[in-house]
């Protein structure tokens, strides 16, 4: 009696092993060059639609939006910091960099991840420091109330200082690439610019 299996129940080859999925997911780079882009438009976002503007023109309708987004920028941060613990930065200094220009290009790198990581972290001690319950996007508790009133005026100082300098090394981060990009043509902006946008770089 043969003991083959016929075809239909035959277990597809990493179905069992999970890399079926795994082949269906976006590459690494992929995915980070995803949230790079998704992240710019946000900073920039916050770096000038501050709170008391959105309930100031739109009121607390606009501002829920506001805060919906704040929840994307948050979980895009700690998504970017997770795979960074995991498995370390993704790009590699390239070889026309001077070494100044390696160091700077891992420090810029590391500084821009762990910064989106503080600024999440602030922004969760602040719930977690105020009077009442805070809500992510205006439905998403995030941290039980405290009510430390000090503490929460110190934090939010630091939150505000914080973002501050991260949008610095965002600005540093992409005049550095500029500079890389025109000064020793490694194509540094194409190897992270959308396939459309190339003809144009």
């Amino acid at each position: 009696m043969s003991t083959t299996l016929p075809n239909n129940l035959r277990a597809r080859p990493g179905a069992l092993s999970g890399t079926g999925l795994s082949s269906r997911l976006p590459r690494r780079r992929t995915a980070l060059k995803c949230v790079h882009w998704a992240m710019a438009p946000l900073i920039v976002w916050f770096l000038f639609v501050t709170p008391s503007v959105v309930l100031e023109f739109g009121g607390q309708r606009a501002f829920r939006i506001h805060s919906n987004i704040a929840l994307v920028f948050v979980t895009l941060s700690l998504l970017w910091f997770a795979d960074y613990l995991r498995r370390g930065l993704a790009g590699r200094p390239g070889p026309k960099l001077p070494r100044w220009g390696r160091i700077l290009h891992r420090w810029l790198h590391r500084l821009l991840i762990w910064g989106l990581f503080g600024v999440a972290l602030t922004g969760f001690l602040l719930g977690l420091t105020s009077a009442v319950v805070l809500k992510a996007g205006g439905w998403l508790p995030f941290a039980p109330p405290l009510d430390l009133e000090r503490a929460n005026e110190a934090i939010g100082r630091v939150h505000i200082a914080e973002f501050y300098m991260l949008a610095a090394v965002v600005v540093i981060h992409a005049g550095f690439h500029v500079w890389r990009h025109l000064r020793l043509r490694d194509n540094a902006l194409r190897i992270m610019a959308p396939r459309a946008l190339h003809r144009w770089l």
